[in-house]
């Protein structure tokens, strides 16, 4: 299981729902809190402002699914599948993703600050103007992925691979190039300078 920001215990669940087929079903404002959701069928759903708090989904499929000012907070997902996913305006606050597939996956504003995604594969997945304050990233696999006006700051960089990920516009403070991977990313000159200030250079105009 992956760990929790801060040390924080898995939210326990007070009841369970077992192989639900929700496929295609519109959860708009449906709130849900403390359950436990195994082998749920979320594929092609779609939600406008849904509330999921403290809820662990296992083996869900969330396949081609868009969600809209919804939110999943503190929720845990373990080997859940997003391929193809949309998330737009979505909180996602203090959720752990746990041997996930996010293949596709597309995220566009909203706040994902304090999530787990330790070691997670995005690099097929995309993020816009997200908030990402103190997200654990350590050993992510971002290659070739889209990081788009991220704010990363405090997140937990350790051991990434960044390989041509597009990171313009970007918070990178939290960035050791040092201890990640960067070749041929894509960086704005802004970022350029954190960097070579992070590497302990000075940098000065001719």
């Amino acid at each position: 299981m992956a760990d929790r920001s801060h040390g924080r215990p898995v939210p326990p669940t007070d009841t369970t729902v077992r192989s639900a087929d929700w496929d295609s079903r519109d959860i708009s404002g449906e709130r849900h809190t403390g359950v436990e959701f195994i082998d749920l069928d979320m594929t092609e759903a779609t939600g406008t402002g849904a509330v999921f708090t403290g809820c662990t989904f296992r083996g869900a499929r969330f396949n081609a699914s868009v969600h809209t000012d919804s939110a999943f907070v503190n929720c845990t997902f373990v080997r859940c599948a997003f391929f193809d996913a949309a998330f737009t305006g979505c909180k996602l606050v203090g959720s752990v993703f746990d041997g996930c597939t996010h293949d596709l996956l597309k995220v566009s504003g909203g706040d994902w600050s304090f999530t787990g995604l330790r070691g997670a594969d995005l690099r097929r997945a995309a993020f816009e103007d997200v908030r990402l304050r103190e997200a654990d990233l350590t050993g992510a696999r971002c290659a070739g992925a889209a990081l788009r006006g991220v704010d990363l700051s405090g997140a937990m960089l350790h051991q990434a691979d960044f390989t041509g990920c597009d990171l313009r516009g970007s918070d990178l403070t939290s960035l050791d190039p040092l201890t990640v991977q960067l070749r041929e990313a894509v960086i704005d000159p802004y970022q350029a300078v954190v960097l070579a200030t992070a590497l302990g250079l000075e940098v000065r105009e001719a």
